[in-house]
């Protein structure tokens, strides 16, 4: 551990001195700026990888347009004339030149705006293209986000949208596939609407980007306290017919095929894509605990489990975009997917006295199975209110719905030393179903003329949701008794919405300031009691202030490759679902869990100062945060050992006298301050790296029943990402391979009642490309190459001492094999055009030489 840190320090240290050896190599003399964006010459809409190359005596620069088609090429030596020249796949490629105004040399830095770069479509250009990817770099910062480009990311390969998070700065992901930013809890969105999928249900072959947003404006939900995550899934528009193809085996007990097809003729652009993930493996887990008495040791437990998983998924996504003309456009998506898991536990636990010695044993095994049925519709309209993705007006509306069943049988049996029986054995059988559907309309509106940019939009989010579980004991006549602990619950979430932001720019300071409005109502009930739980905000006028969320960004230009940000929002976190249900939660008998239904929201007042930094000849960039996150009435798990009141209801359910018991209680305030510098490097034409650390200091006030739970303490967490590529090489072994490294370290950090214990993973993959325009790649990998992803805690109280350890999946191996293909002539119209020479369709693509007329 001591020479990771060592040797990420002296590197960082190296590449520091070598970037600022290098930011006076044009010493005082004047510097060019080029901007503008690349756009489809018939649908306007910005073309993303195109290629831009600036060319003059002695000089060459070339990047690659964003995903809105932009492109900036800074620190350019000044000439009086330039060959400017733009390329991208299935268009006619074009070049001009740029002359410099009289007079430009004398200033020290020259702004030129090419404004829209028109490409028209052509379809004879090649016979047949391949799907490439472009050269864009891993990680590209935005002024309100960090945005990183999946295909980077070759760990994650055949694998699902949690493979993709743990390789992601700034993000940490815990035993269960549960997602954290700077140690909280982000809003999770995928092409920037709720889901009802988890991660582990998004296959990572069908993401193209991650953006995260650690600072969400106005225009973002309020319910973005911990920042927001929004996974951006492919959705090709390339013309003619396009796709890829993957299929992959590992251990243990991995398999995975993937498909992605894209189709773009005249008016329309269809795409769709399927995908089968199977995973196994065997997982273990320890506890040991020691159970106190007012801080006095009555006795000591010991627990370890092995659980053997077996999950398959399958999912299936289509879609098509309908141009009506070269303004406005309709879109249809939907997903489908669906999933069946199946586990086998065993656990063996220890019985000792005050003095450790063994007293009794306890053998618990659990068979459970369960399925998951998941939908999503979408419908979406955009119309053009002038170039560049600032001048829009947009619609949709987002159907979400979804259905679950789970089934566990558990049986518990005690033994004397000698192996006789210490108890009655006790045998109890769980069923589970649930369904659940969420509606969003959400209609936004943005304009932008010169620097003023006005945007504005509503929003209503409507979640209905229904479950049952039913909880029966069974006797050694395997007669059913239904117990106390069956649950049927329903509830209904309505979140009303409205936002307005301004943004202008004075001097070299641009601005945005913004105002959300948000109405929220949670109605929850236990249909079997009748009785109600939830939370209305506000609650009247007198609260109506928990209703308005402000927001404002500051940011200074410092010079054409530096700036500085300073933004604010306020934002809220609601109360989950499982979090305010009092229903009470046994998959673990020794670790049991139940809602508070008198939760209240957390309010979040979050403060960023951002300092960013863009090396030159595109050699990296540099962005350090510093920011503070003050959580009013923070949501904050609280453990207690089991009451006698609680155990006696949950008589014969297989729990045990010594269970804890975990809930969740509003805390006075919890206030993190930290540190957060990521890094992105090219040290070479084949070796980059990016680098992350976050150094935070967190403080926690609460109280529960007179007892203080204050606490306080500083964590940090490091992350490198490593990439090696071999090009241009003249062995064809080595040539067109690439290598990745991942090293993630975790240090302890204090939560009321302990701390969560320290965690280093590291990933490792290579890929090989070949075929023609490297077709085809096979790529290896494994994922937490030292067996070390454990998500381990300590609590130490006066009742109870437990250090412990939780997996959610093995060490895993993978092999994937990927094909790349498409034919730019594909014409899914060409036999009907055929045979009518009146179609209109026809006749326009005979007049634009063949050019489509969508994007």
């Amino acid at each position: 551990m001591k020479l990771f840190f060592t040797c990420a320090f002296f590197l960082l240290v190296s590449i520091d001195l070598a970037a600022q050896s290098k930011t006076g190599d044009f010493g005082g003399s004047t510097l060019v700026k080029i901007t503008g964006i690349i756009t489809d010459s018939t649908t306007q809409k910005g073309i993303a990888g195109a290629t831009v190359k600036v060319e003059a005596d002695g000089i060459q620069r070339t990047i690659v347009s964003n995903g809105t088609g932009a492109f900036a090429i800074s620190n350019i030596p000044f000439r009086k004339k330039y060959t400017f020249s733009v390329s991208a796949l299935g268009y006619k490629a074009d070049s001009s030149e740029i002359l410099m105004p009289a007079g430009a040399q004398k200033q020290s830095l020259v702004n030129k705006n090419l404004g829209a770069i028109k490409l028209l479509q052509s379809r004879n250009t090649l016979a047949t293209v391949v799907v490439r990817g472009t050269s864009a770099p891993a990680m590209q910062f935005g002024i309100d986000r960090k945005i990183f480009n999946v295909e980077k990311n070759i760990t994650a390969q055949g694998g699902t949208a949690v493979d993709v998070m743990k390789n992601i700065p700034s993000l940490s992901v815990d035993v269960d596939g549960n997602v954290q930013m700077r140690n909280s809890t982000p809003q999770i969105l995928i092409d920037g609407r709720p889901t009802i999928l988890t991660l582990d249900q998004v296959p990572a072959d069908d993401i193209e980007r991650v953006e995260l947003v650690t600072n969400p404006s106005a225009k973002y939900d309020a319910s973005s306290a911990g920042g927001i995550i929004n996974i951006v899934m492919k959705k090709n528009k390339r013309v003619g017919l396009n796709g890829i193809a993957s299929a992959g085996v590992g251990t243990p007990g991995v398999l995975n095929g993937n498909l992605n097809l894209n189709i773009r003729q005249t008016k329309f652009n269809f795409f769709v894509s399927g995908n089968y993930r199977r995973t196994g493996g065997k997982i273990t887990e320890k506890t040991y605990r020691e159970n106190r008495d007012s801080g006095i040791t009555t006795d000591y437990f010991n627990q370890v489990s092995h659980n053997d998983r077996i999950r398959n998924s399958h999912s299936i996504r289509f879609g098509a975009d309908y141009f009506l003309d070269d303004k406005n456009t309709i879109s249809f998506t939907q997903n489908f997917n669906t999933g069946q898991f199946n586990n086998n536990e065993t656990q063996y636990q220890q019985y000792l006295d005050k003095q450790n010695v063994l007293q009794h044993t306890g053998l618990l095994t659990t068979t459970g199975n369960g399925t998951f049925n998941r939908s999503s519709s979408r419908l979406s309209f955009e119309h053009k209110l002038g170039d560049g993705p600032d001048n829009k007006l947009t619609a949709d509306i987002t159907y979400n719905s979804g259905n679950n069943s789970n089934q566990s049988r558990i049986f518990n049996n005690f033994y004397n030393l000698d192996g006789t029986p210490y108890s009655p054995s006790t045998q109890v059988y769980n069923d589970g179903t649930g369904n659940n559907y969420q509606v969003t309309g959400q209609v936004d509106y943005s304009k932008k003329t010169g620097d003023k940019r006005i945007e504005f939009g509503v929003r209503t989010f409507y979640n209905n949701s229904e479950s049952n579980f039913g909880t029966y004991a069974i006797d050694h006549l395997n007669n059913a008794t239904k117990l106390p602990l069956s649950n049927d619950t329903k509830y209904t979430e309505h979140v009303n919405a409205g936002y307005f932001n301004y943004a202008n720019k004075w001097k070299s300071i641009t601005y945005q300031a913004g105002l959300r409005v948000e109405l929220s109502k949670f109605d929850g009930t236990l249909l079997d009691s009748n009785a109600h739980f939830g939370y209305k905000f506000p609650d009247g006028f007198k609260n109506l202030g928990y209703a308005i969320f402000p927001s404002i960004f500051i940011t200074k230009e410092i010079s054409e490759n530096q700036d500085i940000q300073f933004n604010y929002s306020k934002r809220i976190r609601r109360p989950r679902f499982w979090e305010i249900n009092p229903f009470v939660d046994i998959n673990d008998p020794l670790n049991i869990r139940r809602g508070n239904q008198a939760l209240k929201p957390e309010y979040t007042n979050s403060f960023e100062l951002n300092y960013f930094n863009t090396f030159p000849e595109n050699k990296g960039s540099f962005l350090a945060v510093v920011y503070f996150k003050n959580n009013v009435g923070d949501i904050t798990q609280y453990s207690d050992t089991i009451s006698t009141e609680l155990f006696k209801q949950l008589n014969n359910a297989a729990v045990s006298p010594d269970a804890i018991l975990n809930t969740f209680i509003n805390a006075g305030y919890t206030n993190r301050m930290g540190a957060e510098f990521t890094l992105q490097r090219k040290l070479t034409q084949q070796l980059d790296f990016m680098y992350d650390a976050d150094f935070q200091y967190r403080t926690t006030h609460a109280n529960v029943n007179g007892i203080n739970l204050n606490s306080n303490g500083f964590n940090f967490q490091t992350k490198l990402i490593t990439n090696y590529n071999i090009t241009n090489s003249s062995s064809k072994l080595f040539n067109n391979l690439s290598f990745q490294l991942v090293a993630d370290y975790e240090g302890p950090r204090v939560i009321p009642q302990g701390r969560i214990k320290a965690q280093f993973v590291s990933d490792f993959a290579m890929r090989k490309e070949f075929l023609k325009n490297k077709a085809a790649s096979l790529s290896f990998s494994v994922n937490d190459i030292l067996n070390t992803r454990k998500f381990g805690t300590i609590y130490d109280t006066e009742q109870f001492y437990q250090d412990s350890y939780r997996r959610w999946s093995p060490r895993t191996f993978r092999i994937t094999f990927s094909y790349k293909f498409g034919d730019s002539g594909f014409d899914l119209f060409k036999k009907r055009n055929n045979n009518d020479s009146s179609n209109p369709l026809r006749n326009s693509d005979e007049e634009q030489g063949g050019a489509s007329a969508v994007m």
